[in-house]
């Protein structure tokens, strides 16, 4: 998990967009902005669901690698595709999943319209990402450590509205992960132990805000049957 790790750990991501989301054996899903799989491993694994792990900056070969190392080989599916390009017909899903992507491309006003149309009616679809208590400008404490894509992070009840003002889903859920923050950090300072560097930026800027601004914010909506 160390070695395939990018940001926050995508596996506890995965496990708590679980816990209120309905996924059930042979189900298809997506898996947008995927990483290295291991979130699409651990789904297939726990709830045998059929996951097509779609990512564009990790090549599909290397995310079959690790899905054969996993033995989930035949349902998990690596390809390669950029968010506002996908190749599958509307209403192929049943539920679609993002763990730590979605703000790179879901900010935008338009892009609920175009990636709801892949699930079903009434299919979910769960995000779960950094985000914040509440929207405004960094405080003090976080000056030294922000950077300016850190502006795609929000509160979960700016993704409440960002997805309600389409009109096309119903929000169930749009929470901040209890303690998120330090399962966050406990995973930032598991990987730079493991690097050899520990006290990397990331961490020293978590332990400084504490849970006061950062955490990680989780949505659910479903797609409305009309």
């Amino acid at each position: 998990m160390v070695d395939g790790g990018m940001g926050p750990n995508p596996v506890w991501q995965a496990e708590a967009l679980s816990e209120v989301m309905s996924l059930e054996p042979g189900m298809r899903v997506l898996d947008m902005g995927c990483g290295t799989a291991l979130s699409s491993v651990f789904l297939t694994k726990e709830f045998g669901v059929e996951v097509w792990a779609a990512d564009l900056w990790v090549k599909p070969d290397e995310n079959l690698r690790r899905v054969e190392e996993a033995g989930v080989v035949g349902r998990v599916h690596p390809i390669s595709t950029e968010a506002h390009a996908l190749p599958f017909a509307e209403g192929f899903f049943d539920a679609l999943v993002s763990i730590g992507a979605y703000h790179y491309f879901g900010t935008d006003d338009l892009y609920l319209g175009y990636y709801s149309r892949f699930v079903k009616r009434g299919g979910q679809i769960g995000i779960v990402q950094p985000g914040l208590t509440e929207e405004g400008d960094p405080p003090p404490h976080l000056t030294p450590y922000w950077k300016w894509d850190f502006c795609a992070w929000h509160s979960a009840a700016w993704w409440r509205r960002h997805w309600e003002k389409t009109g096309l889903v119903d929000v169930e859920v749009a929470d901040l992960l209890p303690e998120g923050w330090r399962d966050w950090l406990q995973w930032n300072e598991a990987c730079d132990y493991d690097a050899g560097t520990p006290g990397q930026e990331e961490a020293r800027m978590l332990h400084t805000d504490a849970g006061r601004v950062l955490g990680l914010t989780r949505v659910v909506a479903r797609r409305k049957e009309g």
